[in-house]
């Protein structure tokens, strides 16, 4: 359901040009994620900090590099004119990249990638093949982050020399991912045996021992949800702005 509300958030967000929805939405997202859940503040503001630059950068090369726009001019440097309409598409195309961003954050940061997989399989009726197949990719990870450490130790302790620019550490990486991705796939071969061997072919069941409903607190959530869209996308009624 989260997964569900938060793509027509997004959908919707992407119809509305003016500044005011996406900021009004955006602060309505972080009074959500700071009322109702236990995220680690310092790792968002890690996670969102790429996004505040790259919400800047939008706002600085619209402002400079928007082609030239009719209207009141309301700020003059040098022979830069800002005038009122790319002041709004500045501010328009930042604030929605700051609430595309806090909506994925809060999904990332309060899912639980294995719940949110057989969710998609028991409410959606995603494929068990793909459901699976993700989940065990995904499982992948950790080990594939220590694999490429130990890979790159062992060649050094063999006598490969470390590289000392970023470039030739960059090309030299392939000597690191080839055999880790070897591995990998020897991995997966494995995974896929054991998986057949436990009598799974890829069609769908009709119980499951983890089931995924949809609770009290899921409904009040995207109710919650629906509120602080259709607050933001009537904000010229409640708050006069437009």
């Amino acid at each position: 359901m989260k997964f569900l509300l938060i793509t027509v958030c997004m959908f919707t967000m992407a119809f509305f040009f003016d500044p005011w929805t996406p900021l009004v939405f955006w602060i309505g997202v972080l009074l959500l994620q700071l009322l109702f859940s236990h995220i680690n503040w310092k790792k968002w503001f890690l996670f969102m900090l790429p996004f505040f630059i790259t919400a800047f950068g939008y706002f600085w090369t619209t402002l400079v590099f928007a082609e030239a726009q009719s209207g009141t001019v309301i700020w003059t440097l040098g022979r830069l004119e800002i005038t009122v309409s790319q002041l709004d598409h500045a501010l328009s195309l930042s604030f929605r990249v700051l609430a595309f961003s806090s909506l994925s954050l809060l999904f990332a940061l309060t899912t639980n990638p294995v719940t949110f997989i057989l969710s998609l399989m028991q409410q959606l009726k995603l494929s068990p093949k793909i459901a699976y197949g993700v989940m065990v990719g995904y499982q992948f990870l950790p080990v594939l982050k220590d694999e490429f450490v130990q890979i790159g130790q062992a060649q050094r302790l063999r006598g490969v020399a470390r590289e000392k620019n970023a470039l030739q550490r960059l090309l030299g990486i392939r000597r690191v991912l080839i055999p880790m991705l070897a591995g990998a796939v020897r991995k997966a071969e494995r995974a896929a045996f054991a998986m057949e061997a436990r009598g799974f072919i890829g069609e769908r069941r009709s119980s499951y021992y983890h089931v995924i409903s949809i609770g009290k607190v899921d409904l009040a959530m995207s109710v919650m949800f629906l509120f602080v869209l259709i607050l933001s996308c009537t904000n010229h009624l409640w708050f006069g702005l437009y």
